[in-house]
């Protein structure tokens, strides 16, 4: 197998990019992308860790990351698994990037820089969502942002509805849970219970 070694190797083969590939880019959130952002109910956090990097989703009500402002993003730690995976690599390397989806279009936004946590009583009273306060905020400070072209949304016909994959063929997490511990975790119980449990936590 031949492999890609050096960057010249790799200009080589894809060139260099245009305008709209480099102009595109901000280190402060302008206007318009503020648009997308307070329009986004998803976004995919990454950080990295000494154990490698990690990549959690994030959704909640449309404009869930508040732009604090250009140079600032907030966001709340909903209440999930508490594995804490991503919020352990942001006490340990700040580095972070968000990726925003919006259902319906075709650009995704790109933001990179560096976070720190928060628990201060009144920036978490002030996400409070059903009167139930977050548990820390992921404050970041925006080193730049831009959008992603559609091609990979368009590619896969991610928003169309008559593409949308039937959840009975998937594994389900009970499954998925009884295989990996030997029955002793998950199972039917497990599915059935789970979306009233969801329902009464997800705030």
């Amino acid at each position: 197998m031949t492999v890609i070694a050096t960057i010249e190797q790799l200009e080589a083969i894809y060139g260099q990019t245009n305008d709209a590939s480099t102009v595109k880019v901000a280190d402060h959130v302008t206007p318009l992308y503020r648009i997308f952002i307070e329009k986004s109910p998803f976004a995919a956090l990454a950080t990295i860790g000494p154990e490698g990097i990690d990549c959690s989703p994030r959704g909640d009500l449309p404009g869930f990351v508040r732009v604090h402002d250009e140079k600032t993003l907030m966001l709340p730690d909903r209440r999930g698994n508490n594995r804490v995976d991503s919020l352990r690599n942001i006490v340990r390397d700040p580095r972070v990037s968000l990726m925003f989806l919006i259902p319906g279009s075709g650009n995704a936004i790109r933001a990179n820089g560096r976070a720190h946590l928060s628990v201060d009583p009144d920036l978490l009273a002030s996400f409070k969502v059903d009167g139930k306060a977050p548990r820390s905020v992921m404050v970041m400070e925006l080193d730049e942002i831009y959008f992603q072209c559609a091609r990979a949304i368009v590619r896969s016909d991610l928003w169309n509805p008559d593409k949308r994959i039937d959840p009975k063929t998937l594994p389900t997490p009970g499954q998925i849970l009884a295989e990996m511990s030997q029955n002793t975790v998950g199972g039917e119980e497990y599915d059935r219970i789970w979306p009233t449990r969801a329902a009464a936590t997800m705030w």
